[in-house]
């Protein structure tokens, strides 16, 4: 239960879900892209994307002086499931993919 309360903590500040619907797509991305598209500073996009980290959620890498994130591929499947369903939920009604 507590991976659960860590995993719905870290998704539920609105930048912090918004940029694992960003990295959901399997790639990976650089801290300076996701602070672009989530109109963040650096140290408001570094410290939720270290809660994200913490959580689990999300692993990074040093590339020069960038940090690049991606989904975590060692993510416990019920995590994963919790990720896979609050991004569907946050997607447009029209771009819903029904199961």
């Amino acid at each position: 239960m507590t991976d659960t309360i860590r995993v719905l903590s870290a998704l539920a500040e609105p930048t912090r879900l918004a940029a694992i619907a960003i990295l959901f797509d399997g790639s990976e991305h650089c801290v300076c892209e996701l602070m672009s598209k989530l109109s963040a500073t650096q140290s408001r996009m570094s410290r939720h994307m270290a809660t994200l980290k913490t959580a689990g959620l999300v692993i990074d890498r040093r590339d020069a002086q960038w940090v690049r994130y991606r989904l975590n591929p060692n993510m416990p499947a019920s995590a994963h499931d919790i990720v896979a369903a609050a991004v569907a939920a946050c997607q447009p009604s029209d771009e819903r993919k029904v199961a």
